[in-house]
């Protein structure tokens, strides 16, 4: 059990806080019954020439349950957020043709319009701290969608109006990981500059990676069915100010990467003439669970915490797919309960990359306070935030929540 003793340095005033999450979500709505058509139809593919030439002997019954598992019910999702239209994509049709050069298309519309819904999602978070834009002083902006200079953090640093003096740090291509990584960093800058508020953004736009299906590139047909697109913000610092009303939501512990051996062919993203073209093996969740419980062991043996499975830890997991979050709950012996703010966000806006563990961050805290918890993490004192993505890499940050009244 947790002591007394080997906690007692991580009750400081000085450990990094979180005082704020905002996200956001571009307002084109997708619910998953109705993809299908409007994905088959955009990409002009005939639903059941590509399944016949994808089984070849399967019964047009059988090909159908096949797509719905994968769409559907396999997934959990129920909705999901993109930026595209269908009127979008007939403007621009090599969106829509398979290996068509398409990077100058897609790099025009993210440059601009990634910092844009980040931009929402950091006005969102600034209202919730209360404090002028003026006391930013670090900015750190991540995302896998569109590559340019000056960069996203430039370009939404001048779209908020922060000062020209603000300390800014761009993290590119990490994909799902992305958020804790950002969050790892932000805790390094609260703690190490006297005063210091980070703003961390967080903005994907699937209009990089969207793709018509292919027979030879299943993959494609997988990621269809998880990816979306949102944005989320946090603003982090050290030594809370209660005379100006700033509440802290959660304490940033401690903060570790690793990659796991042998496994960096498990998820893959290549930037192409035709966008992003990923590859993910079948074998991903199962290579995240066998390694789960060694990353726990890391993160919590330190603060005296050994049986994780029976402990009062919360729980804010990456939702990257149901697969994962089954395996993780498996192997730490958890019930579905304590994965319940992923599965909601999974279920409710799918696998946004970057920001979806943030995400679920905020669902966390706010499943608490409308459920009368005596904590922002449901209750309990203790948790742990992971992040998972290509390498395979794993983030884990232990989290401390605040009392509910405190944090109001």
């Amino acid at each position: 059990m947790a002591t007394e003793n080997n906690l007692e340095g991580c009750r400081v005033e000085k450990l990094a806080t979180i005082l704020a999450i905002g996200t956001t979500n571009p307002p084109n709505c997708f619910y998953q019954a109705d993809y299908p058509d409007f994905y088959f139809r955009v990409t002009k593919t005939d639903y059941l020439d590509f399944y016949f030439r994808m089984t070849k002997n399967e019964h047009i019954t059988q090909l159908n349950d096949k797509f719905q598992r994968i769409l559907g019910e396999r997934s959990t999702i129920k909705k999901r957020y993109m930026y595209l239209t269908e009127a979008m994509l007939k403007e621009n049709p090599n969106l829509t043709i398979y290996k068509a050069p398409s990077f100058d298309i897609r790099q025009e519309i993210l440059v601009t319009e990634v910092p844009k819904l980040g931009m929402e999602a950091a006005l969102k978070a600034i209202k919730e701290w209360g404090q002028p834009i003026s006391k930013i002083t670090h900015l750190i902006f991540c995302t896998s969608s569109g590559i340019d200079m000056p960069s996203a953090d430039h370009k939404l640093a001048k779209l908020i109006g922060l000062k020209p003096s603000v300390q800014r740090f761009m993290i590119y291509n990490q994909g799902c990981f992305g958020g804790a990584s950002a969050l790892r960093l932000a805790k390094d800058l609260a703690e190490n500059n006297a005063g210091a508020r980070v703003l961390i953004v967080c903005s994907e736009i699937t209009v990089a990676s969207f793709q018509p299906p292919s027979n030879t590139h299943l993959d494609i047909l997988i990621g269809s069915a998880i990816f979306a697109d949102g944005a989320a913000a946090l603003v982090v610092g050290s030594n809370p100010i209660a005379s100006i009303n700033e509440r802290p939501l959660f304490q940033i512990v401690s903060a570790s990467q690793t990659f796991i051996p042998e496994s960096d062919d498990m998820l893959i993203g290549k930037v192409r003439e035709m966008g992003i073209e990923y590859y993910m093996s079948r074998d991903l969740p199962k290579c995240i669970a066998n390694n789960i419980v060694q990353c726990m062991a890391e993160a919590f043996i330190p603060f005296g915490i050994t049986k994780w499975e029976r402990e009062n830890l919360f729980y804010v997991v990456h939702p990257g797919g149901a697969a994962i979050l089954k395996g993780v709950e498996e192997k730490l012996g958890l019930n579905k309960e304590k994965l319940k703010a992923s599965w909601h966000v999974l279920s409710e806006y799918g696998n946004m990359r970057s920001p979806t563990v943030i995400f679920v961050l905020n669902e966390m805290r706010k499943m608490s306070m409308l459920e009368g918890k005596a904590t922002t993490g449901t209750g309990l004192e203790w948790g742990v935030l992971f992040g998972f993505g290509q390498g395979l890499t794993v983030e884990t940050i232990v989290l401390r929540s605040i009392a509910i009244n405190t944090a109001l």
